[in-house]
């Protein structure tokens, strides 16, 4: 059964959810533009099965080169260098060495995405396709902006440039030097432009507002991550298949079942993917979030430093209802963390542990959000008393090179006189060893209410959702319904294709 648009929770048009054209003139526009630029784009279907790609597609491209062919890359399927590709995403498993527990740990890495190095570029380029081949976004005179705390602020302008539209990047001012540099880069000369809002990881609403304001001006389209349903089927899609193959790989000579989906909040998107491992695996989903910003353990609020899960709300694309444990972990954890991670010290401290080499030329791979999933993971496993084949599957969201001056601000801030042997031994200690089951929260009915209902005062009060649309989102059949919009708009993707190759022939 085809999902119509109309039955479909209200957003403010355009439509991301429509699976029909809307508007033939603009769909002309797109197509045209697309058509010289050279510009092809891959379906759902193809970036969840990498190998039906057409073959020789990004020979020779720069995985960080602002070019089309680069689209193809969207997926967890490239290699380490990011220009071959592999049948298993890239992973890491952690050896109870380092995590203190039996159970087995399992990060799908990130930063093997092309022009961001993390995964969020998938989520911008699923939210803005859906627009493009329905006639609701015309690259030839708007501008998609691009609310983020990060990574998907970054995405959504280099999927911008690839699509031949301006990008507009809305993020905290706080955020880390080194993805402010980034922006500053592919949005100069004018390709782009970027908008810093008051506060830190935690300032969501100050996002919104900006966004509010720019949406005044029709040439600005909002493509808002937290509320695109977009974001959360091409993660059940994408990203949950992508999982279940790094899953089947570790138990492959090993036996061993899914026991567990850990993930950061952020914008819920990736949680999507859980939705897929619960159904085809029967893992339990475990959201996660800040303990200095405990907005789902205990309608808390704060300010924290795990970039990338801005917080103080619960995203409409959370299917809070399927959720079925919260774990908040501190950034001071994150933070020390990523020093001893990234340290020679902290190396020599993994190694008297007995973490082998291979595991920690890895860590690097791991950035502020990569090791809040992981410290979460930990948390599970000592929760759920999990043993040695039971798996605990997570991702990576980006590696550390995005985190360099926030790690030189935590050594001069805490470690002045520098960080020796003894400060690794006792970082390793407090922040590995000492990790307990405190500040979790195992959801039974009463608490997903709690969780759920807590979102009504940013949809309904302060977004403008109907409340009929916001309480929909209770009901299991509301998100299986949203799989059936996969179909259609690879249809309207492969339709769009043709036209553009047509129109390249003209």
């Amino acid at each position: 059964m085809q999902i119509k648009s109309r039955t479909l929770p209200h957003v403010t048009p355009p439509d991301p959810l429509a699976i029909d054209v809307v508007d033939e003139g603009i769909l002309g526009r797109a197509v045209r533009r697309c058509a010289d630029q050279g510009i092809e784009l891959p379906t759902f279907a193809q970036l969840a099965d990498p190998s039906t790609l057409p073959e020789g597609r990004t020979s020779g491209v720069d995985p960080d080169a602002a070019e089309a062919a680069n689209l193809f890359r969207v997926h967890w399927h490239n290699a380490a260098d990011r220009i071959g590709r592999v049948d298993v995403p890239e992973h890491l498993e952690l050896p109870p060495e380092l995590t203190g527990v039996d159970a087995r740990i399992v990060l799908a890495l990130g930063n093997r995405f092309p022009l961001i190095r993390a995964h969020k570029v998938l989520a911008a380029y699923a939210c803005l396709v859906p627009r493009l081949v329905t006639g609701q976004f015309d690259p030839t005179t708007q501008r998609a902006v691009w609310p983020s705390t990060g990574n998907y602020a970054r995405g959504g302008i280099a999927i911008s440039r690839l699509l031949g539209c301006r990008g507009v990047a809305v993020l905290p001012e706080g955020m880390s030097r080194e993805r402010f540099e980034w922006l500053d880069r592919w949005t100069a000369g004018g390709t782009g432009e970027v908008v810093r809002t008051p506060g830190t990881e935690s300032n969501v609403k100050e996002i919104y507002d900006a966004c509010h304001g720019l949406a005044r001006d029709p040439a600005n389209v909002v493509v808002n991550q937290f509320a695109e349903y977009a974001n959360h089927v091409a993660h059940r899609v994408v990203t949950g298949p992508a999982l279940a193959r790094v899953v089947e790989a570790a138990t492959e000579h090993r036996p061993g079942r899914l026991a567990a989906f850990v993930s950061a909040s952020g914008s819920a998107g990736t949680l999507g993917a859980g939705d897929h491992l619960k159904a085809a695996h029967g893992a339990q989903i475990v959201a996660v979030e800040a303990l200095e910003c405990p907005t789902m353990l205990c309608n808390g609020y704060g300010e924290h430093n795990i970039q990338g899960i801005g917080d103080k709300h619960i995203p409409l694309i959370h299917n809070v209802m399927n959720t079925d444990i919260v774990v908040a972990v501190s950034d001071s954890s994150t933070d020390a963390l990523d020093v001893l991670f990234n340290s020679p010290s902290g190396h020599g401290e993994l190694r008297r542990r007995g973490v082998p080499d291979d595991v920690m030329v890895h860590l690097a791979d791991l950035g502020l959000s990569s090791i809040c999933n992981l410290v979460a993971a930990i948390k599970t496993a000592r929760l759920l008393g999990l043993g040695d084949e039971d798996v605990i599957v997570s991702v990576a969201t980006d590696g550390s090179e995005l985190y360099g001056s926030e790690r030189h601000r935590h050594l001069a801030d805490h470690h002045p006189a520098g960080f020796g042997a003894a400060d690794a031994a006792a970082v390793a200690a407090r922040h590995l060893d000492a990790v307990s089951t405190d500040h979790t929260d195992v959801l039974g009915p009463a608490g997903r209410e709690r969780v759920f209902n807590l979102g009504y005062y940013t949809w309904v009060e302060q977004q403008g959702v109907t409340l009929a649309d916001f309480e929909r989102r209770r009901q299991r059949r509301f998100w299986a319904s949203l799989l059936d919009l996969v179909e259609p708009w690879d249809g309207l993707i492969a339709e769009f294709n043709a036209r553009t190759a047509a129109a390249g022939r003209t």
